[in-house]
């Protein structure tokens, strides 16, 4: 008789060599995701002719690269295999963050949206292969738990890319040590709010500009090469990925059962409310993370006197080291609690408050805006093993659904740089106005996690 304990093992021993190499992909694309995230402030300050909606288009390439890709790497597993699927994942991923280098040839902006569009087509095929087959490395019982132990290491890579925006790229950047300078010139400046403080740095920019172009020019220049130099040594990193799942051999768990096309597949799943309401809450919450995390630099800088790029940088330092907290001590937490109860309580939680870093405008609402990742840790494994639960084998197709809805981090920050370029309501300024809309993303989810473990747990 089979052992039971064995059966209802979170990752069951044969599985377990397997399982680690995979979960080393988690935080392979969370490295991605956090040293790009930074890079919308960084390009704005290196190409300062940018506004805040045409920097924001880096996030809008980097994640609609994974909108784009989502369906094709779905059905590319399907016909093939999940090893096939990691394998061009990582072919893919490899060669956007080597385009870094040609792009920093020709110092043109628009090449760099380019190089992280292709790259995140590498990460769609990864996120569509790697979760469900860690959900399928196990009872489906201890599937959504299995998931939140493997996206737990996401974050350590998230830290790590963070670490390298902060140290390796913002803090040496010629105009993060303009502003440097400029404080302490002015030791006025730290007595001022911080909106006359960044408006004052920015006209002796422009005058230093004016002044002295070919310094100017040669900066810009070695600006570039500071933000090229990560992703060519992660392109390196990525082909020694490659090369050791090419000679490992990997368990096919995922594709025992009969296939079916993927318009049936299609099919059965917007039948299954579960899925469709999934993808929805899915969507939401990839525009709210990102945008959390893309845009605490402005709102420090906008909100907290005497803030430079790389001090506001380790504020997302500090929400991410939350967020990694957090996922361990939430994947503890589902041993005992229903996922679609924790996942409402915990959105709630963050929707109260992104209200308070919204009105207060302060350095409390700055910690307030940090806290919300501790909510947020939950919520992207939860919703995917919520909505891929009984799927069997269309959980490929439903997986590319999910990982489609990452779309939502391409659109939300482009959408939040255009308030951003406004000149806000009332007494909110234009910065801390923009966040109402990861605010309704977590109201969203909220309505989903109740649904989840309410109306939807009954069907």
């Amino acid at each position: 008789m089979e052992d039971q304990s064995a059966k209802h093992a979170v990752v069951p021993k044969h599985f377990i060599g397997s399982f680690i190499l995979v979960t080393s992909l988690f935080a392979l694309w969370g490295f991605a995701n956090d040293i790009t995230n930074p890079l919308v402030a960084a390009f704005k300050a290196v190409f300062d002719n940018l506004s805040n909606a045409q920097s924001s288009t880096i996030q809008f390439a980097f994640y609609g690269g994974y909108a784009t890709m989502a369906i094709p790497a779905a059905l590319f597993i399907q016909k093939y295999s999940y090893k096939a699927g990691i394998l061009l994942g990582l072919a893919l991923y490899a060669t956007g963050a080597l385009l870094f280098i040609p792009a920093a040839l020709t110092m043109q902006f628009i090449w760099f949206p380019l190089s992280l569009y292709v790259l995140t087509f590498g990460l769609a095929f990864l996120e569509t292969t790697a979760n469900p087959y860690i959900l399928s490395m196990g009872d489906e019982e201890t599937a959504t738990q299995r998931l939140n132990l493997a996206q737990a290491f996401n974050p350590i890579g998230s830290l790590l890319g963070m670490f390298t925006a902060s140290k390796l790229i913002l803090a040496k950047l010629s105009t993060s040590q303009f502003r440097d300078n400029q404080m302490a010139a002015n030791p006025e400046y730290n007595a001022l709010p911080a909106s006359e403080v960044n408006s004052r740095i920015t006209e002796a920019y422009e005058a230093f500009k004016v002044a002295e172009p070919t310094t100017h020019a040669a900066n810009q220049m070695a600006d570039v090469a500071i933000i090229r130099n990560p992703y060519a040594i992660l392109g390196g990193v990525v082909l020694i990925m490659f090369i050791l799942f090419l000679l490992k051999k990997m368990p096919d768990t995922g594709n025992r059962g009969n296939h079916s096309s993927p318009l049936e597949s299609a099919k059965r799943l917007f039948k299954n409310n579960c899925w469709w309401e999934g993808v929805i809450a899915q969507t939401f919450y990839v525009a709210a993370q990102i945008t959390c995390w893309t845009f605490v630099i402005q709102y420090a800088m906008e909100n907290v006197p005497g803030m430079t790029l790389s001090k506001a940088q380790n504020y997302n330092i500090a929400a991410m080291g939350l967020f990694l907290i957090s996922r361990f001590v939430c994947t503890f937490l589902l041993k005992y609690l229903t996922p679609g109860k924790l996942l409402m309580q915990l959105s709630t939680l963050a929707a109260i408050l992104m209200l308070f870093t919204i009105f207060l405008q302060n350095y409390a609402g700055l910690l307030c805006l940090i806290g919300i990742s501790g909510c947020m840790s939950l919520m992207f494994p939860t919703i995917y093993g919520i909505a891929l639960k009984g799927t069997g084998d269309d959980a490929k197709i439903g997986s590319a659904g999910l990982v489609f809805a990452i779309v939502g981090g391409a659109l939300m920050p482009l959408a939040m740089g255009f308030i951003m370029d406004g000149d806000g309501l009332g007494k909110l300024n234009a910065v801390s106005l923009s966040f109402f809309m990861p605010f309704i993303s977590f109201v969203v989810i909220a309505i989903f996690g109740h649904r989840a473990y309410t109306v939807l747990a009954r069907h």
